[in-house]
């Protein structure tokens, strides 16, 4: 992996322990024991995510994330603490928190929040998918099969994005519903139905009937991209 992590806290043994933890998943991590010294080392390193504790001195989580924003770093983050009262974890997500965990926690979780995010983070940054003969630019919203342009409408176009970002994951209709037409729509299985006919004709007919990717609906799960 090329990402690296910065671990903000003033317990060292929290900063061994997730440094040890993390480096077996082959990240870089770099540490510091406030938020001084992380705005020190942010400053002169590239970083793909921070975790940060927020009681600490010179500089505490809050306000070294603050500074961050301040600066237009752009750079995921979670918290970790020892606050646990509902206020702290609304005012960490409002400062636009990434995942917050608790002290104390276990080191194989915080590996798995970390991962998770990267992979979310690492998603979005994504503006073209190949999967084999069907390849789609999300920025000019083209999509071809055997180099064919496919005649998508707008909602076709999004619903074959989020199916070929993850290979061969299951999504649910709500996922779709939510990642394609958005949290507030109401949810109208006969739409989906719709939409996926329409994908997968105008699929199978620009592959003149070649091998090429098809939706395959999972019974009582959802649908995904399956096949190159």
């Amino acid at each position: 992996m090329d990402e690296t992590i910065l671990i903000v806290d003033d317990e060292p043994t929290i900063l061994d322990i997730s440094k040890r933890y993390l480096e077996r998943e082959n990240f870089k991590v770099l540490t510091a024991s406030d938020g001084k010294e992380a705005l020190e080392i942010c400053q002169h390193n590239q970083m793909s995510l921070i975790v940060t504790d927020i009681m600490m001195p010179e500089v505490d989580g809050y306000d070294f994330i603050l500074q961050m924003l301040d600066l237009d770093k752009e750079i995921p983050f979670l918290f970790i603490s020892a606050k646990t009262q509902e206020q702290d974890r609304l005012y960490s997500l409002t400062l636009g928190a990434d995942d917050y965990i608790t002290k104390p926690f276990s080191p194989r979780e915080l590996v798995l929040r970390v991962k998770n995010i990267l992979r979310r983070v690492n998603k979005n940054k994504r503006t073209t998918i190949e999967r084999s003969v069907l390849k789609i630019d999300y920025e000019k919203r083209v999509a071809t099969l055997y180099d064919i342009p496919l005649d998508l409408k707008i909602k076709e176009f999004d619903l074959l994005w989020v199916l070929a970002l993850d290979k061969e994951r299951v999504y649910s209709k709500s996922e779709l519903f939510e990642k394609v037409w958005g949290s507030d729509y109401f949810e109208d299985a006969n739409t989906m139905n719709v939409h996926i006919h329409h994908l997968r004709e105008k699929l199978e007919r620009a592959s003149g009937g070649r091998p090429h990717p098809i939706i395959k609906t999972i019974w009582g799960l959802g649908y995904k991209l399956e096949g190159d």
